[in-house]
């Protein structure tokens, strides 16, 4: 694998702190402007490390393949659905227009945006939950919402998919529907 870009910024107003973060294909490392150019290659190969390792583990093993992505169905359904959601087929599919991924509970079936491949493991996990609970109750009314809620990053899943649908510009957001109102469109 390729090398990152990596862009150095230094600064006068920092003191001592190190930190890195990811714009697009390129890495921010920020330091102080004091520090000596031997201590620069120090710490940018330090937060190269760090940030590959939190990138890694935000990464959910779902993102791997379908087998895997219905491996962490049974996994989601047992911790908070007490196992009663029992999809027939979870796959990835080509990214969807207008929601994130879809259940037909008739047929016990689940399709997961690619979009979502590359989103942090807990978002993907809320994704699934969320569609597992279809395979209970399959509209967005109070008891749906039950079902979905025991999954303890829901609020903050929503918000991160919100995030991501306006900065992409994607046009998945809130429906409409007052039944429906909490839940984020292609749900």
């Amino acid at each position: 694998m390729a090398e990152p870009q990596v862009e150095v910024r230094r600064s006068k107003r920092r003191r001592q702190t190190v930190s890195a973060y990811r714009d697009g294909d390129k890495i921010v490392v920020l330091l102080p402007a004091r520090m000596s150019r031997e201590e620069e290659k120090r710490w940018v190969a330090d937060m190269l490390s760090r940030l590959q390792r939190s990138e890694t583990r935000r990464r959910s093993p779902a993102r791997e393949s379908d087998e895997a992505l219905v491996e962490r169905c049974g996994e989601l359904s047992a911790k908070y659905l007490d196992g009663r959601a029992q999809p027939r087929g979870v796959r990835w599919v080509p990214p969807m227009r207008t929601r994130w991924a879809s259940c037909t509970p008739s047929e016990a079936t689940i399709r997961v945006s690619q979009r979502l491949r590359d989103v942090p493991g807990w978002v993907l996990d809320y994704v699934l939950v969320h569609e597992l609970a279809h395979l209970l109750v399959p509209g967005h009314g109070a008891d749906f919402w039950k079902w979905v809620r025991r999954y303890p990053r829901t609020e903050r899943a929503i918000g991160y998919l919100e995030g991501l649908s306006a900065a992409a510009q994607l046009g998945i957001g809130l429906d409409d529907d007052a039944e429906e109102a909490e839940a984020p469109a292609g749900c």
